[in-house]
């Protein structure tokens, strides 16, 4: 049998950072296999937004990575990567001022946590599609999908995970915590 591989000790206090956080109920994270060719070290965590319903209203990939040589563009030797995705109504989705909306989601969750970080980049991407054939159903439907990537600027990364988990909440329109949604009005006639 192998001996253990020691990990170095920023990686384990980061991965320990990720692991000690509690999420609001509605997100359900999971550890997941973390991609091998992009870092030396990696770890990741996945995540579904769930409502009442347990209807999965987003869902979210985030992925730590840590180089001890350091790498040139992240500005350090640890990484965040995260790939988050939502259904949206449809006008919503295709207001043309969405993916800046998106954008605040991320900076702003990881602002209010105290989540220092630097090298931040991405991509928010919105989508229409309509259904024809087969696949027919409703008219239309939206999608939000946000790719970023940051470097931390310290490896407690708790801050960085409840930002992470600010965003989710965010893209899947959930309320802030404490805010309790009102109901949807039903149309006349309806049961």
């Amino acid at each position: 049998m192998a001996p253990p591989i020691a990990l170095p000790e920023t990686f384990a206090r980061a991965v320990a950072g990720l692991r000690s956080v509690t999420p609001r109920p509605e997100i359900v994270l999971e550890e997941v296999g973390a991609p091998k060719r992009l870092a030396p070290y990696a770890f990741a965590l996945s995540a579904a937004v769930l409502r009442d319903d347990d209807d999965e209203v987003a869902t979210g990939r985030l992925i730590l990575l840590h180089d001890p040589a350091g790498h040139e563009a992240w500005q350090g030797t640890l990484r965040l990567v995260t790939y988050v995705t939502a259904e949206l109504e449809v006008d919503l989705a295709s207001d043309s001022l969405l993916p800046t909306v998106g954008w605040t989601w991320l900076t702003d969750a990881l602002d209010a946590q105290g989540a220092g970080h630097r090298a931040i980049g991405g991509t928010v991407t919105q989508t229409l599609s309509t259904r024809f054939g087969e696949l027919a159903g409703p008219p239309a439907a939206g999608d939000i999908e946000i790719r970023a990537s940051w470097t931390p600027l310290r490896a407690d990364l708790g801050p960085h995970l409840l930002g992470w988990c600010t965003l989710l909440a965010s893209t899947a329109g959930l309320p802030p915590p404490g805010v309790t949604a009102l109901p949807t009005r039903r149309s006349a006639g309806a049961a």
